[in-house]
C-alpha cells in the first residue's frame, strides 16, 4: 500500500522536512553532550562517573588548552585513555575543588554534516579550591562533534582563556540581602 502525499506536499517537501529535523536532533544532542560535561565538571569527586565523563568523547578525540596561558596549563591530550587519566587527577579525596560552577553562553552550534557538529560556547569558571582560594575565569571553547556508536560525542575539545584571576572567596557565609 502507497501513501499519498496530501496535494501541494511534494515528496522533495518531506526530504527537505526530514533533513530540517535530523540537523535541530543533532544540535540538541550537541547541546545536551555539553552541558551534561560541563555538570560532571561542576562535580569532580570521587564519586564522579569517570566512565560517563570520558564517554562524553569520541575515542580518537583531542583535548587541548589553546593560547599562551592554557596551552601551557592544559598541554594537548589525544585519546580517550589520556582524557580519562587527566579527569581522574582532579577525582582525589579531598575534591580538588570545593566549589566548581561552569555558565556557558553565546552558544553556536553548527552541523557540518550527517554526522559532525561544531560548538563555539564563552565560559564562565567560578572556582574554590580545597585549599581555599578562589578563581574566576573566562574561556572561549571550541568543540568539533561526531556520532559515534550511535551518540554525539566531542572530538575536539578547544579551550582558550579569555581573562583569569583569583578573588575573595564566592560562598561566604554573609545572609543573602532581601527587601524588608
Amino acid at each position: 500500500m502507497t501513501a499519498t502525499l496530501p496535494a501541494g506536499i511534494a515528496e522533495t517537501d518531506i526530504a527537505d522536512l526530514q533533513a530540517r529535523l535530523a540537523r535541530f536532533e543533532a544540535e540538541a544532542a550537541v547541546r545536551a553532550c555539553m552541558v551534561r560535561y560541563m555538570a560532571l565538571c561542576d562535580a569532580l569527586t570521587p564519586a564522579t562517573p569517570l566512565d560517563e565523563l570520558a564517554g562524553l568523547f569520541t575515542r580518537d578525540a583531542v583535548w587541548e588548552g589553546i593560547g599562551e596561558k592554557y596551552a601551557k596549563t592544559f598541554g594537548r591530550l589525544t585519546g580517550r585513555p589520556a582524557l580519562r587519566e587527566m579527569f581522574a587527577k582532579y577525582m582525589v579525596e579531598p575534591s580538588h575543588f570545593a566549589l566548581n560552577v561552569h555558565f556557558l553562553t553565546s552558544e553556536l552550534i553548527r552541523s557540518t554534516g550527517p554526522d559532525q557538529a561544531e560548538g563555539s560556547w564563552v565560559m564562565l569558571q567560578t572556582s574554590t579550591f580545597a585549599a581555599g582560594a578562589s578563581h574566576l575565569n573566562a574561556a572561549r571553547l571550541t568543540v568539533d562533534f561526531r556520532l559515534e556508536e550511535g551518540a554525539w560525542r566531542m572530538s575536539r575539545f578547544r579551550t582558550e582563556n579569555l581573562f583569569s584571576r583569583p578573588v575573595d572567596g564566592w560562598n561566604r557565609p554573609d545572609p543573602v540581602p532581601v527587601p524588608d
